[in-house]
């Protein structure tokens, strides 16, 4: 089974390099001036590591980020032109389906989760587990509208573009988190925080790993990239030393992490993927509604933590 989930990761991958390529040939034959080089150009570095990256040594994949990463702070990304339906097509579509558009989704989720329980101990299983749940949602797709899959790979690359490269920005972010906790990073943290902090008082460094969890994830844009440094750093030396439950302490201290989420545009997964799709006219009013919400839910880790925690 594990070499079969193996494979299937690498077709999967594979796709979606395709599906890359694929908005590059877009890029290059709707986009009217110079930009659709860079454009097509970034889709081509992105395509390569998804198609053929466990085959490229590591220095090369990193050279590859650079390269595409100059593009975007060049600003020679943008958008290609795709054959969108039209509005009297898009509200006769919607009152022919009503809700039950939301089945793929509900499927998706399903069959990820049957999929994951099932294979939980074999590694890989998560991933496999979301690619096969799409594949199933988009077989639901195709039953319920009836469409061509022409129409499946073209709203995919529409979609994928959109976001363009804030999607690429939490794999990078998890990345660094890694890099961040092998640097030491924590125990630099950890040093200045001891002296601020005094040892002894548990209430302080609740509210330190709390506002640690929140702050590093706004720098970091993913509270997964920040635990690990955070919690060597702060958690462990002045919040479980002092008797805390390590699973109830964990948890609030992720979670305070995401209070960070929801005030930074690092997570852009979160704050600036939706602002895009949703064409929003100010790019971070997301985050701005958000903020308020965030600081009152971090207020309330940091006193739930002190009170169930230890």
């Amino acid at each position: 089974m594990t070499q079969f989930i193996s494979v299937s990761l690498t077709i999967f991958y594979a796709l979606m390099g395709f599906l890359m390529l694929f908005i590059a040939y877009k890029s290059f034959i709707t986009i009217d001036d110079n930009k659709k080089f860079g454009t097509a150009l970034f889709w081509i570095l992105m395509a390569i590591p998804f198609i053929a990256g466990e085959y490229i040594p590591k220095n090369i994949i990193g050279l590859l980020l650079i390269l595409s990463s100059c593009l975007t702070v060049s600003k020679q990304v943008v958008f290609a032109k795709y054959e969108a339906p039209s509005e009297e097509f898009a509200l006769a579509s919607s009152e022919k389906l009503g809700n039950k558009i939301f089945l793929p989704s509900l499927v998706l989720a399903i069959v990820a989760l049957i999929v994951a329980t099932v294979w939980a101990k074999v590694p890989g299983a998560s991933y496999f587990a979301i690619a096969a749940a799409g594949i199933v949602a988009l077989i639901a797709a195709f039953a319920l509208t009836k469409a061509k899959p022409i129409v499946a790979v073209n709203d995919s690359a529409r979609l994928l573009q959109q976001m363009g490269p804030s999607s690429m920005l939490p794999q990078l972010l998890v990345a660094l988190g890694a890099l961040f906790t092998t640097a030491g990073v924590g125990d630099v943290i950890s040093q200045l925080i001891s002296g601020i902090i005094p040892a002894d008082s548990r209430l302080m460094g609740v509210i330190a790993y709390c506002i640690g969890m929140a702050v590093f994830t706004m720098i970091m844009g993913n509270a997964f990239a920040a635990f690990a440094v955070i919690t060597a750093g702060i958690g462990i030396p002045f919040v479980l030393s002092h008797g805390g439950n390590p699973a109830i302490i964990g948890a609030f201290a992720l979670t305070a992490g995401y209070c960070g989420t929801l005030m930074t545009p690092m997570a852009a997964n979160f704050n600036i993927v939706p602002a895009a799709l949703l064409e929003m006219k100010k790019q971070y009013d997301v985050i701005k509604y958000q903020f308020p919400v965030a600081i009152t839910l971090l207020i309330a880790h940091i006193v739930c933590m002190y009170l169930f925690g230890f």
